[in-house]
């Protein structure tokens, strides 16, 4: 292939589709995305996040199985925070979760505003009288 010959895209032989924002059960070859009223309740609180100066960059992956969107505090370094929709889940223990860099599960519900609140929390004073 010589760089004047135009690049050919073809469609999937298998026809299937490229992304799924359902919660259900999926096709083989979907994606699990977030919907657009999800990605604006998580950068609602990205963005008051960053504004703080507490988190600096994101990161966005979308398998089959889940998605992910990851914080950061710098570019470079592991995650801060995960938050999680796996549809799998959402009968049992809810599709939302947030996950600490330990793994530790956080939060985790069928309600990603109620998941969310849990990264807003502020600083609590404890009394170790």
């Amino acid at each position: 292939m010589s760089e004047s010959e135009p690049i050919q895209f073809l469609p999937r032989a298998d026809g299937s589709r490229q992304r799924s924002d359902a919660g259900g059960a999926h096709e083989p070859g979907t994606i699990t995305a977030f919907s657009r009223q999800e990605l604006n309740a998580i950068m609602a609180v990205y963005g008051r996040k960053v504004s703080t100066g507490e988190w600096r960059d994101y990161a966005l992956d979308m398998t089959r199985e889940k998605a992910v969107f990851s914080v950061f505090r710098r570019a470079t370094e592991f995650p801060l925070y995960r938050i999680e929709k796996t549809p799998r889940l959402a009968r049992k223990q809810g599709a939302y979760s947030v996950v600490s860099p330990t793994g530790l599960i956080l939060k985790r519900g069928p309600d990603l505003a109620r998941v969310l609140s849990v990264l807003d929390q502020g600083v609590r004073l404890v009394d170790c009288r």
